[in-house]
């Protein structure tokens, strides 16, 4: 089990440059850092993994869609674009020094089309699908992020997003789950995990609020019991977002600071993730 922080929690803006972040990481004792790519390109990848690894810090990475790189869309030009975005994006993440890709990118955050919510899910598999061969080309694994109902129609439970993964045929096509999401969603987030099995490829903790894990009502050590049944051995990463009027995070709606302090919320987590999730893997 390996045990990750979200830069994010500390950007501005997702351009920002992540080097003192990762000093802060590595301080903290974290074994890595996810990075989000909506602010990285092919000029600063190289670079930007030297960092991370110089200070003994593993790396993984998330990414998100636009509408105009829809891979459920009908228009057959809009879907080979979410192709190329996201070819880019898992080569990037090689260039990182990365071997994991996960976020939204079964489909665009925020469209709804629960009409076709059938045929997107099946269009969004056979797009996915074709990623299978530079994912094995660049030795990385894609995780479809399970979303709540206020973010996506399509991925809103851990069963609707393993399906789309299972369909795509791919073994490098697995699934995210979020606590945060399974929060809302799930009626038992623990079963989803063990239903999950196998295709469980990423992890994301984080309370009810999206702050410090261990702060609020929700249940982890139900979720690191369930872990442990699957036999998951990867990352436990805190996504969290605790900063209010943060333009990075400001179509999440934080309107409050959710913790006084993101250095010392990322302090009392790692202790917290040992503390829980040290003997799930």
């Amino acid at each position: 089990m390996k045990f990750g922080i979200h830069a994010g929690l500390w950007m501005k803006k997702w351009a920002d440059d992540p080097a003192p972040i990762f000093a802060k990481v590595a301080e903290l004792g974290f074994d890595g850092v996810e990075l989000s790519l909506l602010g990285v390109g092919r000029d600063r990848a190289e670079a930007i993994g030297r960092q991370a690894a110089d200070l003994g810090l593993e790396m993984t990475c998330s990414t998100g869609l636009g509408p105009e790189a829809d891979p459920t869309s009908a228009d057959a030009s809009v879907r080979a674009n979410g192709l190329a975005v996201l070819t880019e994006a898992i080569e990037v993440t090689q260039m990182l020094g990365a071997r994991g890709l996960a976020g939204v990118v079964a489909a665009p955050w925020g469209v709804f089309d629960p009409a076709n919510k059938g045929a997107r899910a099946e269009r969004a598999a056979q797009t996915l699908g074709q990623l299978d061969a530079v994912l094995e080309a660049c030795d990385v694994t894609l995780g479809i992020e399970a979303l709540n109902r206020f973010e996506s129609d399509l991925t809103s439970t851990a069963a609707e997003t393993c399906a789309i993964a299972r369909a795509t045929g791919s073994q490098r096509i697995g699934v995210l789950l979020d606590s945060f999401h399974m929060n809302i969603e799930e009626k038992r987030p623990d079963a989803a995990i063990r239903a999950a099995g196998e295709t469980l490829v990423h992890y994301h903790v984080s309370d009810n609020d999206r702050g410090v894990p261990g702060s609020g009502r929700y249940d982890f050590p139900a979720d690191a019991q369930a872990l442990r049944e699957i036999g998951y051995d990867g990352w436990v990463v805190a996504e969290m977002f605790v900063m209010a009027g943060n333009p990075a995070s400001a179509d999440l709606n934080i309107w409050r600071d959710i913790e006084p302090d993101p250095t010392q919320a990322a302090r009392e987590t790692l202790t917290y993730l040992k503390e829980v999730f040290g003997n799930a893997g």
